[in-house]
């Protein structure tokens, strides 16, 4: 179930996704799990809009330590598992992006909620969060430990069709992912991600028949062209 809140304050930019949130289900992400089951755990993670001169709207995204047991090296939104004290999905986003990277609550406009996906190999089912961040602050890698990097990237960026490939793993079916200097934004994050780009209808034609093994792809990212990225 999504929840929804005032638009009061929200840019004009933002306003069309988030008034789309109620008409979306779990099937519009492609992602291959369907609806979670209650036995999972509940998590939840942090869409965080901005916007910076320059650069136009951007996300946050972090990368995560590689010598994590959980999902080493990997691209995500900041989030985690939902605790007892937390006030539900929203509470516990906007907590994780304080603890990971130093995103002050205070500052943030939360928009409404995603339907839950099942993310199975890892036995959560998380809720994304939209929020807008009306007051940014300086973000930067808590714990040097489990963070490895943050960036705000720019929309435009990301529906580039020349930072947007399908990543294949082993026989799994390709998955959208998206080049991102020093980032590969691919598995639950890329596919949460390309369908938000699709619902807010930001995302231009690409070229979906272009596949990279995974490792083909981290070097491609590796090596993405960071002119005009902004910070």
């Amino acid at each position: 179930m999504t929840e929804q809140v005032a638009l009061d304050g929200a840019p004009d930019w933002l306003r069309p996704l988030v008034r789309r949130t109620a008409e979306v289900d779990q099937g519009h992400f492609g992602w291959p799990h369907g609806r979670p089951p209650r036995s999972a755990r509940p998590a939840a993670v942090l869409i965080l809009f901005g916007e910076q001169a320059g650069t136009g709207p951007d996300v946050l995204l972090i990368r995560r330590a590689d010598g994590l047991n959980s999902h080493p090296g990997q691209v995500a939104f900041p989030g985690g598992s939902i605790d007892p004290d937390d006030d539900g999905p929203t509470g516990a986003a906007l907590r994780e992006a304080q603890e990971e990277v130093g995103v002050l609550p205070e500052g943030v406009r939360t928009l409404g909620t995603l339907p839950e996906l099942h993310v199975a190999h890892s036995g959560f089912r998380v809720t994304p969060v939209l929020a807008h961040w009306r007051e940014p602050s300086p973000v930067a890698p808590v714990d040097p430990g489990e963070t490895r990097a943050v960036a705000r990237v720019p929309i435009s960026w990301l529906v580039d069709p020349a930072n947007r490939i399908n990543v294949r793993l082993s026989s799994r079916h390709p998955s959208p992912a998206f080049l991102v200097p020093g980032m590969l934004v691919w598995g639950f994050t890329g596919a949460l991600l390309s369908g938000v780009l699709d619902l807010a209808g930001w995302s231009r034609r690409w070229n979906g028949d272009d596949v990279l093994g995974l490792d083909e792809a981290w070097r491609a990212a590796e090596e993405a062209d960071d002119a005009g990225f902004g910070s």
